[in-house]
């Protein structure tokens, strides 16, 4: 609609995210693609297309105060250009694509546009990748294999619980319910849930904090909660080559999946707001899919003809 510019709905739009408890981090991810698209419709429609690259190299000149309405093949312009401009992989433009989705969504659902450009945009296809992770028993060899009892209940913690490596530095020992068998702990935008704990693990943690009832369960320098960076550390220090806390905590989501087959569960376990997120951690595991075949596949060895 006319008068409707970026530089007064992008304001809203981090207010609307705010409100919603996201991340700086991802806020700010959002603003600078809106941003940038912004400047892109303000250079095209006020100098003109045949200037985007002289522009493009210093926005300093460029302004917000152009409409937000578009079109899909303006916004597959947009995609082209950007990608002209820098090699961008598939899965970066599928942020662009996602941060613009969330605007438009947004300015659509606030009456500020007649319709969602957005829904004529195609995804680009990211080539599946085979997520390494460890299984159980090779979880289980590694915490055996180191001797550090900090290092060792640190990784444990993060496969006991599927914490993010944000969320275990800031585990207090107050945190800590050692008779309901859980802990609490600050998600993404300080959003605060539940996860559970085993009785080992609440054992090693016992022995650890060596009776303390406050304060870090990890401590790093000056008695504060200890860095992501050192958990990073650790990891390189004792997992095998490419196995990242993030690949523990898929750990944990695919064996808690395969014995549950429970994805609301998982999906509320790792602290996730979308059941699509959940969804990319989990596969069908080949023992369960080696079964199916062999029960049902009809020239199976074991399938009644």
């Amino acid at each position: 609609m006319q008068g409707d510019y970026f530089s007064e709905w992008l304001k809203r739009f981090v207010y609307h995210l705010k409100m919603r408890n996201y991340s700086p981090r991802t806020i700010k991810s959002y603003e600078e693609v809106i941003r940038k698209f912004g400047y892109y419709l303000w250079i095209r429609r006020n100098r003109g297309p045949d200037k985007l690259v002289i522009y493009w190299s210093d926005l300093k000149n460029a302004r917000l105060d152009t409409e937000i309405d578009s079109a899909p093949i303006i916004i597959n312009d947009f995609l082209l250009f950007i990608s002209s401009q820098k090699n961008y992989k598939p899965a970066t433009l599928q942020r662009v694509i996602s941060s613009l989705s969330s605007f438009y969504r947004f300015c659509y659902t606030q009456d500020a546009i007649d319709a969602n450009p957005m829904l004529g945009i195609d995804r680009p296809k990211i080539k599946d990748k085979e997520i390494r992770y460890l299984k159980h028993n090779q979880v289980l060899k590694l915490l055996d294999s180191i001797s550090n009892i900090r290092d060792r209940l640190i990784i444990r913690t993060i496969y006991a619980t599927g914490v993010r490596v944000s969320e275990l530095c800031s585990i207090n020992i107050e945190d800590i319910d050692c008779e309901d068998h859980t802990i609490k702990v600050r998600g993404k935008g300080g959003k605060i849930r539940i996860v559970f704990v085993d009785d080992e693990t609440l054992r090693e943690i016992e022995e650890y904090s060596k009776g303390e009832i406050e304060g870090p369960l990890f401590k790093g320098q000056m008695g504060n909660n200890l860095s992501p960076r050192t958990v990073q550390h650790i990891f390189t220090k004792y997992a095998p080559q490419g196995i990242t806390p993030h690949k523990i905590r898929h750990s944990y989501a695919s064996e808690l999946y395969k014995r549950s087959k429970n994805l609301r569960v998982v999906q509320e376990n790792l602290g996730h707001s979308s059941i699509q997120t959940t969804e990319i951690y989990l596969h069908t595991d080949i023992d369960e899919r080696k079964q199916v075949y062999n029960r049902y596949f009809p020239l199976s060895n074991n399938k009644e003809q």
